[in-house]
């Protein structure tokens, strides 16, 4: 009988080094590589829960005292809003007047409001109607009232959850979160 020299940690790595190559070439040969039923299922699953995984919608977060303060001592407003609508073709920018002659620019027919989707950089407008006019209030402002404007969602680029700045002239308030 013949003794064969015992198995080193380097000759182990080398015969499995071998054997992988071995395995790869057959493989290779053979024209397709069939994964393992296992992994399969697993590829599979995890593409499923890919494909139902939403983006978390954002808090609905209270805006700070300090911005609060600084709408109604800058601009006369507060109780900013931003809300989808039923149908999600129009959104409801909202505020309420503190001041009127603060506020007098977010009532000028000449300043032209915007919408901006931060997530989808969407630029929505105020649409304007044949018979209607701009859907937006512009009278004089009054203490206490509260006043909107809608803006055309075309496509839903804006959903529920997602953050956007308005935009009236000179008036800029970023971060508002979508009602739903």
């Amino acid at each position: 009988m013949e003794r064969t020299a015992p198995c080193t940690g380097t000759t182990a790595l080398a015969a499995l080094v071998a054997l992988c190559s071995l395995a790869s070439a057959a493989s290779a040969q053979s024209g397709q590589a069939a994964p393992a039923p296992a992994a399969a299922a697993a590829a599979g699953k995890t593409a499923a829960l890919q494909a139902q995984r939403k983006p978390l919608p954002l808090r609905q977060q209270k805006m700070p005292g300090k911005a609060k303060n600084y709408y109604v001592a800058a601009w006369g407003v507060d109780k900013l809003r931003v809300s989808y609508t039923s149908s999600g073709n129009l959104i409801r920018f909202s505020y309420r007047v503190a001041d009127p002659e603060r506020a007098r620019l977010l009532a000028d027919k000449k300043a032209t409001p915007y919408l901006l989707g931060q997530r989808s950089r969407a630029l929505l407008q105020i649409p304007v109607m044949d018979k209607v006019g701009q859907l937006r209030q512009a009278a004089t402002p009054k203490a206490g009232q509260e006043y909107w404007m809608v803006f055309s969602n075309k496509g839903n680029l804006i959903k529920p959850g997602d953050r956007v700045n308005v935009m009236i002239g000179a008036f800029h308030v970023d971060g508002l979160v979508v009602e739903g």
